[in-house]
């Protein structure tokens, strides 16, 4: 295995999250998604470097009856249609079904690694909640943490803070290129 990918949760890293009271959820359909303006040229520049994209998110909404599976893959599809991505892997549990691929858990990384033949230890994770975080150290990724200062539980242990994905695309690709050189 030698492959590497950056993964990225979806809400709030890709997307703009619906910030209520502090606290970020996911867009109720297709008409309320907004990619973040810098996304499509912070994802090329991860491409250029010979990246993976792997989104990673929860959507406890639809085992909630608040939201569609429907919707989601429709936001989904939207996302992979204008962005470069490689996939989408979701988890559609809530905390109480104690799935494997609800994050913190490493489910959803540990299964695409397999999958593409990925070096976990190669990999970053790219989150903006504690969960994604938790996640990408469970799996051995490097962890990046986009801090909107969310009225929630934060993340205690990262390896980079950022305010953006540009921020992160531009620290991850600075990260390897010093690797490389390095060796």
């Amino acid at each position: 295995m030698n492959g590497r990918a950056v993964f990225l949760d979806r809400d709030g890293v890709i997307n703009r999250a619906q910030v209520r009271n502090g606290r970020p959820y996911p867009p109720a359909d297709l008409s309320a998604l907004e990619i973040l303006p810098d996304v499509p040229e912070a994802l090329e520049r991860l491409r250029a470097a010979g990246f993976r994209l792997i989104v990673v998110t929860n959507q406890p909404d639809v085992a909630r009856g608040t939201q569609t599976r429907a919707e989601v893959e429709a936001i989904n599809a939207a996302l992979k249609a204008r962005l470069p991505l490689d996939e989408i892997r979701v988890c559609y549990h809530d905390d109480k079904d104690k799935c494997r691929c609800r994050k913190p858990e490493a489910g959803l990384l540990s299964e695409a690694a397999r999958d593409a033949h990925l070096d976990l230890g190669a990999c970053f994770m790219v989150g903006d909640r504690w969960r994604d975080i938790e996640a990408g150290r469970r799996a051995g990724c490097t962890t990046i943490f986009i801090d909107h200062g969310y009225a929630e539980r934060r993340p205690l242990d990262f390896d980079h803070r950022v305010k953006s994905l540009s921020e992160a695309s531009e620290w991850i690709c600075s990260t390897v290129h010093s690797t490389q050189e390095g060796s």
